[in-house]
């Protein structure tokens, strides 16, 4: 099995040595660049793209959230996914991160364990977006936000608008299918095809369009 690729930007070399150790410790994971500021990770990106990024926000020459939106914004750079790992709370920074492009969220005293899940977990396609995560993301969202119509919904069918319905709501694959009554492989292709009709990066950003096209509110989020 091809490992997965890690670049790690953080300014501080203590912090980009001990995840590069942790992750190179694991068999299915080759950490390939590290920098120490957005510029710098892009510039390495571009001679030699990786599967996971994980980043700091608050870096010199180039911050987190800057550096997820050029990495969003190069066509080159389409299957890198980001991960921002911050001292710093959602409160701040889970709105920006999520808008600007990132595929998940971390604070820098996650466990071990789930650092490592977190690499896995987004190099597969999925978002890092737990469902209480999902509450909090729409909740804070609709302090500045308005939810108006979208016309990239107009590509999608009914089924597909109910399923992306869901997905806002913070419901997994599994419970798609038993809400539908589906199979969960026919909700996990359902939710492939709309991300690929509306361009979406991963499941995160459909959560995000569902709930700025008004097919959900923070109101109508599942428990969990």
């Amino acid at each position: 099995m091809t490992p997965i690729r890690v670049a790690i930007a953080d300014d501080h070399q203590l912090v980009r040595a001990g995840f590069a150790s942790l992750l190179g410790s694991e068999d299915d994971i080759d950490v390939t660049i590290e920098a120490s500021g957005g510029e710098e990770l892009l510039a390495e990106l571009r001679r030699a793209p990786v599967d996971v990024v994980l980043m700091d926000i608050r870096m010199p020459a180039g911050d987190g959230l800057w550096a997820t939106e050029e990495i969003a914004a190069d066509p080159r750079l389409d299957s890198v996914r980001v991960v921002l790992v911050t001292t710093f709370g959602l409160d701040e920074y889970i709105v920006r991160a999520v808008r600007a492009g990132a595929s998940g969220f971390l604070l820098k005293d996650t466990d071990p364990v789930d650092l490592i899940r977190a690499v896995r977990v987004v190099a597969a396609g999925d978002a890092l977006l737990s469902p209480e995560v999902t509450r909090y993301l729409l909740s804070r969202m609709s302090l500045g936000l308005r939810a108006e119509p979208s016309a990239q919904l107009n590509v999608l069918t009914d089924r597909e608008r109910e399923v992306l319905g869901l997905v806002g709501q913070g419901a997994t694959n599994d419970e798609i299918a038993a809400e539908l009554v589906l199979s969960p492989l026919t909700a996990k292709t359902h939710v492939s095809r709309i991300m690929t009709k509306v361009g979406a990066r991963d499941r995160v950003h459909l959560v995000v369009l569902a709930y700025e096209s008004g097919l959900v509110s923070p109101g109508w989020l599942r428990e969990g």
